[in-house]
């Protein structure tokens, strides 16, 4: 008997990808070079100094792509935009080809009875950009928004909702603070401008796809904090730490201002980066829907070391993924369930835009089939507690460059032999499938 889930009957069913991790083609089609495509050549930089050059080699076999989905019985497919195929240097002419390409994807789809949802920004700043400062430079978020309104003007009329930024927590952090990331800066807390300038585009680009007649959503990657015990020091330590990871990037957004972040020594300017109208232009901006990245809680504990006001404690006792990732379905719901108590009527309608899990190389995944019943079971129980959820969109279609980790860790529904470019789906394929045909009756 197919899995059966006690959803909203018009929920909204989805896979997720991005760009650098499926597209391919990075030399090809007029596409300028990204941050990913100078970091993957910095030794060391990427495990086994693996690269996103050739992927999935979704550029040329997106047709084969897009029946995968079919066969899924999707309705919708979130995918990302490379910035760098639409404007080569970030700002300036656009480049047609690159343009041509996503209205064939886009039509494809569409062909297909699958809506598409794409992503503006997943990671991939064009390197033009970042020699000028990337998101440190606050004249990113007025060129992001510029080319917001670029794609939106080629494909909005066959788009009806956009997903602005991807993670703008993991880029910020992985990609300036700790350098795990392109564009690999290690500055620490002197990254938080990345914050604010992300958010400043955000605002800027939702503003420019409201005037096109767009829906608009962000991609937060949000997690439950959990104090590691239930002292006072442990308890303030998860409250520093859910400001940084959760508060930082929702409640701008929805409230009009930053979380306080004295534990960090940081004042509300962020460093300076803030400036008079910038919270009220982010809390004023089009938000139709808050998109939710979920994998894990997380436990924390008083620091153990000068620096941060933080330290993060395993998670014991659970099953985990091939990634190391604790297996923690019902912290989902409890993600959830707080974000409602916490906003209230200020928090927009909610989709799972990310939800999925590495597991070893075997078409027979039943690890990620217990782990994807899990996650959805949480979100109907959710749902049952009165949150708005609209989707899911598991991650991912594909096995694919999983950024740091190359192509280490497969979190596909369908296998992609990287040499062939064979794909072959696996059991959790064909229990989605089944999943969704359940839940349409």
């Amino acid at each position: 008997m197919p899995h059966r889930i006690n959803l909203p009957q018009d929920f909204r069913w989805g896979v997720a990808t991005a760009a650098y991790q499926i597209e391919g083609a990075a030399a090809e089609g007029g596409r300028g070079p990204s941050i990913w495509d100078t970091f993957c050549d910095r030794p060391g930089a990427v495990r086994d100094g693996h690269s996103g050059a050739r992927a999935c080699d979704h550029y040329h076999r997106y047709p084969e792509d897009i029946e995968l989905m079919r066969g899924l019985g999707l309705d919708a497919y979130r995918f990302s935009i490379a910035w760098p195929r639409i404007q080569p240097t970030g700002a300036g002419p656009v480049n047609a080809a690159g343009l041509d390409f996503y209205e064939r994807l886009v039509d494809g789809l569409l062909d297909a009875g699958i809506t598409p949802f794409p992503t503006l920004f997943h990671w991939d700043l064009p390197q033009a950009l970042e020699d000028a400062g990337g998101w440190l430079n606050r004249d990113t978020a007025h060129r992001f928004a510029e080319y917001a309104a670029v794609v939106a003007d080629r494909l909005g009329d066959r788009v009806p909702a956009w997903i602005t930024l991807n993670e703008p927590f993991v880029h910020m952090v992985y990609g300036y603070a700790l350098g795990i990331h392109a564009p690999g800066h290690a500055l620490l807390l002197d990254a938080l401008p990345v914050a604010h300038h992300q958010l400043l585009g955000h605002a800027l680009a939702a503003g420019a796809l409201a005037e096109r007649g767009a829906q608009v959503l962000i991609a937060n990657n949000c997690t439950p904090v959990r104090p590691a015990s239930g002292s006072a020091e442990d308890t303030a330590a998860a409250d520093a730490y859910d400001a940084l990871h959760n508060r930082l990037f929702n409640d701008p957004l929805l409230l009009g201002r930053y979380p306080d972040l004295a534990a960090y020594g940081v004042g509300p300017d962020l460093g300076g980066a803030v400036r008079d109208g910038d919270l009220a232009l982010i809390a004023a901006a089009p938000l139709d829907g808050l998109g939710i990245n979920y994998y894990n809680p997380t436990r924390i504990a008083a620091p153990t070391e000068p620096g941060l006001p933080f330290s993060e404690a395993p998670i014991d006792g659970v099953p985990r993924t091939h990634f190391g990732w604790p297996v923690v379905p019902d912290g989902l719901r409890e993600l959830l369930v707080g974000l409602r108590e916490r906003y209230g009527a200020a928090l927009p309608p909610v989709t799972i835009t990310e939800n999925g899990c590495s597991t070893d190389d075997l078409l027979d995944d039943t690890a990620r089939i217990d782990y994807l019943a899990g996650h959805l079971d949480a979100l109907a129980a959710a749902s049952a507690q009165g949150v708005d959820v609209r989707g899911y969109f598991t991650w991912s279609l594909l096995d694919n460059f999983e950024w740091a980790e190359g192509y280490h860790q497969r979190f596909g529904l369908v296998h992609v032999d990287f040499e062939s470019q064979k794909r072959t789906p696996k059991a959790s394929y064909t229990w989605y499938r089944d999943l969704i045909a359940a839940h349409r009756g």
